[in-house]
């Protein structure tokens, strides 16, 4: 199936509100806990950055699993920062947690040497793949960790919608539209690979984690 593209900001103020209530709990979990598991070194003070938040599920959950680490957020569409916002707020994670409003790949950020980048379902919403991947290059110091995870493209239209029926049955319809839609729009894993060989990141290793999902991980050269 060839790749069709999505828009790259969730600034709708019904999707923002979709995905603020949506229950991600099984792969935001997975996220975190495939991070600690890769990254066991970083349980103490350290700096990261998540680069295309939304609405901050994952920043305040990766804030919550490393309590000695501070994160900054960064999202390019504001309906969603607004939700994020909120959520920092209800759970008294502000100390802990900032989060920014910018588009990449111009966004300023308060740090240029993060220790932790990471981000999650980001990179098929890009037209240029490579703002991400040279986003985490400029932001991350040397021997940061990089950890991306992202949906995997089905093989064809049938198999996009068997996931859409297997994973937001339930959810409301927008929720289950824009699923399919980004499913359609993400990357195989040997575009990745590409993408990664042009950033000088081939380094970097892809595993595939789930019917659905893909990690990029290891450290910055």
């Amino acid at each position: 199936m060839r790749r069709v593209p999505e828009p790259e900001l969730m600034d709708d103020e019904v999707q923002a509100r979709a995905y603020a209530l949506a229950d991600f709990e099984e792969p935001h979990s997975m996220f975190v806990e495939l991070f600690a598991g890769k990254f066991p070194e970083l349980a103490g003070d350290f700096q990261a950055l998540d680069i295309g938040c939304g609405s901050a599920d994952i920043t305040l959950r990766f804030a919550n699993a490393f309590p000695r680490c501070r994160i900054d957020g960064v999202d390019g569409a504001e309906a969603m920062l607004d939700y994020g916002h909120d959520a920092v707020n209800n759970t008294g994670f502000q100390r802990q947690v900032t989060l920014i409003y910018g588009i990449l790949p111009k966004v300023a950020l308060p740090g240029h040497q993060y220790d932790a980048v990471i981000s999650n379902s980001l990179l098929h919403h890009l037209k240029n793949p490579q703002d991400l991947w040279q986003t985490i290059k400029r932001c991350g110091r040397r021997g940061a960790a990089v950890f991306v995870m992202d949906l995997l493209r089905p093989i064809n239209a049938a198999a996009a919608r068997g996931l859409t029926d297997r994973h937001t049955a339930g959810e409301p319809e927008i929720l289950q539209r824009d699923f399919f839609n980004s499913l359609c729009a993400a990357y195989r894993k040997e575009e990745v690979q590409q993408q990664l060989h042009n950033a000088d990141l081939g380094e970097l290793s892809i595993e595939i984690v789930s019917d659905r999902h893909f990690i990029v991980f290891g450290k910055l050269p």
